[in-house]
């Protein structure tokens, strides 16, 4: 009787067995398919920073206009959000992470097909929908197939897919925007949706979810099918799993209601994720969707100030890769806050220096400094989201807590479109930097550490 048979029959849990297998080609392959899928999804949504611009230009909107087109895909990825994070505790992680990739491609398709803004700002919202599902369920998936002791700094390079995609998104723009301009680029964009069918034969749903909801045969039976992969890929037998660390039965089976969020040692984290993500999504979302269009405003060239976007984009990778080894290293709740006051010091540096007509190599050394920091920031949040929920309303309280932080990135962009005529770029940036202040202060005060920790260990 082979290791994956035994450990069935002898009614070991789902937990134990994943947390005691190696990290092998299987896993990696797995993550990378989820991260594929985030990284098309992050080009589409950093996209707006590169085009708003130009589209700003075609339609003749104003500053406050713009600022309200920049926000309606946050609309759509805060409802999004809240119904993917329900939808995948109830029906599954996968389903509904392959149909959040059909909203986003449908939308980024019609985006370049618009006719006026109106249009336009209907079909980011459709296109913000599909993102918003997306991102609470690939944190959920990779969070419950990786093992404690690779879970942060996998989920941390996942989210480091964004800053990819984001830099990726600019240099493509750099490239095809005088040739094929916003809608083709739109249009483009679209075609990697057709990557669900990847996702579809490839990836498993979730045994823990499975397990969780009471489908015991088909948990074991995905376990089964995982434990021989990955026993194939490390090349020799798998060690026994410990008991003791499946999930207890008195958690198992329970529904995932959105007022689980508010019981006990929970209510304490949600009111701390909730704060978090709202401010620091809207200092975030705020600052970054306006830099290209901001540089233009300082009289740089489209061309140039898409290139000097590119440009402050590239301290995002050294940024997400510190993030993601300090958040093993250090813990997740000293590195979260220390990004969050890294990014408030270096958003209000940019901001002076962009305030002052500063020479543009000063502009780009604070914006690089911004960015590193702004990357961390998403590595760390993005990892510690997921493990402070059980399985059962895992995806429903990342989901909730992403929904609220795309409140934070509705309010962010139109709120500087609003006030940059009076308070000038100094100004909305010192608010950016405040933003993030407040939501350091909140992990500081009422996070709790999670590293190293099991999920089932974490959820009790």
């Amino acid at each position: 009787m082979d290791m994956s048979t035994a450990a069935s029959r002898l009614g070991v849990g789902v937990a134990a067995r994943l947390e005691r297998l190696p990290m092998t080609r299987y896993q990696r392959t797995l993550f990378s398919i989820i991260a594929t899928a985030w990284f098309f999804d992050s080009m589409d949504l950093g996209l707006m920073t590169f085009v708003l611009g130009s589209i700003k230009v075609e339609f003749g909107l104003s500053a406050a206009q713009a600022g309200l087109l920049a926000s309606a895909s946050f609309l759509g990825m805060f409802a999004g959000a809240a119904i993917a994070g329900l939808l995948a505790d109830k029906f599954g992680r996968k389903p509904v992470f392959q149909v959040s990739m059909i909203f986003w491609g449908v939308g980024s398709l019609m985006c370049g097909f618009a006719h006026n803004v109106d249009s336009l700002m209907l079909y980011r919202v459709l296109l913000g929908f599909g993102m918003g599902m997306e991102f609470p369920i690939g944190l959920s998936m990779v969070s419950e197939i990786v093992p404690a002791k690779s879970r942060g700094k996998y989920v941390a390079i996942l989210e480091g897919f964004w800053p990819i995609g984001f830099i990726v998104a600019g240099a493509f723009a750099y490239f095809t925007l005088p040739v094929i301009g916003w809608r083709g680029i739109f249009i483009a964009l679209s075609i990697p949706a057709m990557f669900v069918f990847v996702i579809r034969r490839m990836v498993p749903e979730s045994p823990r979810w499975l397990e969780d909801t009471g489908r015991m045969k088909e948990a074991s039976d995905v376990m089964n099918s995982i434990e021989a992969k990955v026993e194939n890929a490390y090349g020799r037998k798998l060690p026994a799993p410990t008991p003791t660390q499946s999930t207890p039965r008195a958690e198992s089976g329970r529904k995932a209601l959105f007022s689980a969020l508010w019981t006990g040692i929970y209510a304490k984290r949600t009111i701390m994720l909730w704060t978090t993500w709202f401010f620091a999504l809207l200092g975030y979302y705020g600052l970054t969707t306006w830099l290209g269009a901001l540089l233009q405003q300082a009289g740089y060239a489209l061309t140039k100030s898409v290139l000097y976007t590119v440009y402050i984009s590239l301290a995002g990778i050294p940024g997400f890769i510190f993030s993601a080894w300090l958040l093993e290293k250090w813990g997740r709740k000293p590195t979260c806050a220390l990004m969050l006051l890294g990014s408030a010091a270096a958003a209000y540096l940019y901001g002076q220096a962009a305030g002052t007509k500063a020479p543009v190599e000063v502009l780009i050394a604070a914006g690089l400094m911004m960015q590193f920091f702004l990357f961390g920031m998403w590595s760390v949040l993005y990892a510690y989201t997921p493990e402070l929920y059980p399985t059962r309303t895992r995806a429903t309280g990342s989901g909730f807590a992403s929904s609220i932080g795309r409140i934070g990135s509705l309010v962010g962009p139109s709120a500087i479109g609003v006030l940059l005529p009076s308070w000038g770029q100094a100004g909305v940036f010192t608010m950016g930097a405040l933003s993030f202040v407040i939501a350091a202060l909140a992990v500081l005060l009422l996070g709790v550490e999670t590293k190293g920790r099991s999920l089932e260990d974490v959820s009790h």
